[in-house]
């Protein structure tokens, strides 16, 4: 195979690899700690409103601060902003690890911590996603995506089993694990450089900072590609509820939670290494709205079943149709984005992003109350489903897309 088809040839920069290093050990120290927060608070309250509440104390910060992160994504180093709150998440890991060893049976404290989290991640989404194209030359950035995601859905699958199985000795250890793996993704991250930036001019307004909303709101490809993902998400978001199913209705302990915390993890990196070899090149759209339908239809698997097998298959299937939503969706961003405002645009779609997310974890959790466990995720299921129909008709520029728009108009400055 040459080295132009190879997704891992993207590997010989230097930079490129030592901040890829960074994110999978910060992204597996992340998961191991979900694992560990979302079975400890369940074991201490019983509560499935606590579950919903995990993903509310990340959002709300994040909700407050994503935008103008975004314009500091534009206006400093974001290798030096990513490394910063990589550095808070750390700290995060500490402070948990201080609760566990303190013994205390309450469960706000970890809220708190949650806060300080979503602050850090909300600084730390808009500069991710940016820095990349200022990581690998333009010929070489769809396959630097796709192994950037491959690689993230890699720590995703092995975080929550570690997590997991690591957590048979206690919560304790999983956030001691965790903390290690911070400090040398920190040291990874302060090791990488990036080439020059496009670095916004334009003075801190609220002008300014809302940039990349009115960017996002003059491009219908770009909105309804945002959208389709926020709202589908929002309602499939029944990984919040993992710890609930995994003890009332499938009747596993802590290992089978970090198994099914992996399953879309796997499903999202076989999908990405696939696409690192076999990009999107055609029916581009069809391809995303296919991938959101697929993940709500394993959604509402996911709640009817008493299977462990067959959540485990609904997972995975649903991680390789987020993952195809997910490959669209920022191919589509970052191509169609000026590098000036890349971070302010960027700080958006980490707005659809959290909400989808975290906002999604908290309905679920309040849904899961209202009308019962396995009926949450069943309504939420089909819900995603009914809004991809609906975004395929509000959005037909997006449904019925064949090539990236960068593409098309390199074919048709070609034939002209």
């Amino acid at each position: 195979m040459s080295s132009s088809s190879n997704g891992f040839a993207v590997l010989k920069h230097r930079n490129f690899a030592f901040y890829l290093s960074a994110r999978v050990l910060g992204t597996l120290a992340v998961q191991m700690q979900h694992v560990a927060i979302g079975w400890h608070v369940y074991a201490l309250t019983g509560n499935l409103y606590d579950l919903g509440l995990i993903g509310l104390a990340q959002f709300a910060p994040f909700l407050l601060l994503i935008l103008p992160a975004g314009h500091v994504a534009d206006r400093y180093n974001r290798r030096n902003i990513i490394a910063f709150c990589l550095a808070a998440q750390l700290l995060c890991g500490l402070l948990l690890l201080g609760f566990t060893l303190t013994g205390l049976g309450i469960v706000w404290p970890v809220f708190l911590i949650l806060t300080l989290f979503g602050s850090a991640r909300a600084f730390m989404m808009p500069a991710t996603q940016a820095v990349l194209v200022n990581m690998v030359p333009p010929e070489d950035f769809s396959k630097a995506v796709a192994l950037s995601s491959s690689t993230f859905h890699i720590a995703v699958i092995l975080g929550p089993t570690l997590g997991g199985l690591l957590y048979f000795y206690g919560a304790t250890t999983v956030f001691l694990a965790a903390s290690a793996l911070l400090v040398v993704s920190v040291a990874l991250m302060c090791m990488t450089k990036t080439a020059p930036q496009a670095v916004s001019k334009e003075p801190a307004s609220w002008h300014s900072v809302l940039e990349g909303l009115r960017f996002v709101m003059s491009r219908p490809v770009v909105l309804g590609a945002m959208s389709l993902d926020l709202f589908a998400v929002l309602f499939g978001g029944a990984t919040a509820l993992l710890p609930a199913l995994a003890a009332d209705v499938l009747h596993v302990g802590p290992s089978g939670l970090g198994l099914l915390r992996t399953a879309p993890g796997v499903g999202a990196a076989l999908c990405s290494v696939a696409l690192a070899f076999f990009p999107i090149t055609r029916r581009v759209g069809l391809w995303m709205f296919g991938g959101v339908a697929l993940f709500g239809a394993c959604t509402v698997l996911l709640g009817s079943t008493t299977s462990f097998i067959l959540a485990l298959l609904a997972l995975l299937l649903m991680g390789a149709g987020d993952m195809i939503s997910v490959y669209v969706r920022h191919l589509l961003v970052q191509y169609e984005t000026p590098d000036e405002i890349r971070g302010r645009v960027s700080a958006v779609n980490s707005v659809f992003i959290g909400a989808s997310n975290e906002l999604g974890e908290f309905e679920s959790g309040v849904t899961a109350g209202w009308f019962g466990l396995t009926r949450a995720v069943v309504f939420g299921g089909m819900a995603t489903l009914a809004v991809t129909g609906l975004w395929s008709v509000l959005f037909p520029v997006l449904s019925r897309m064949d090539r990236f728009p960068h593409a098309e108009r390199a074919v048709r400055s070609k034939a002209a």
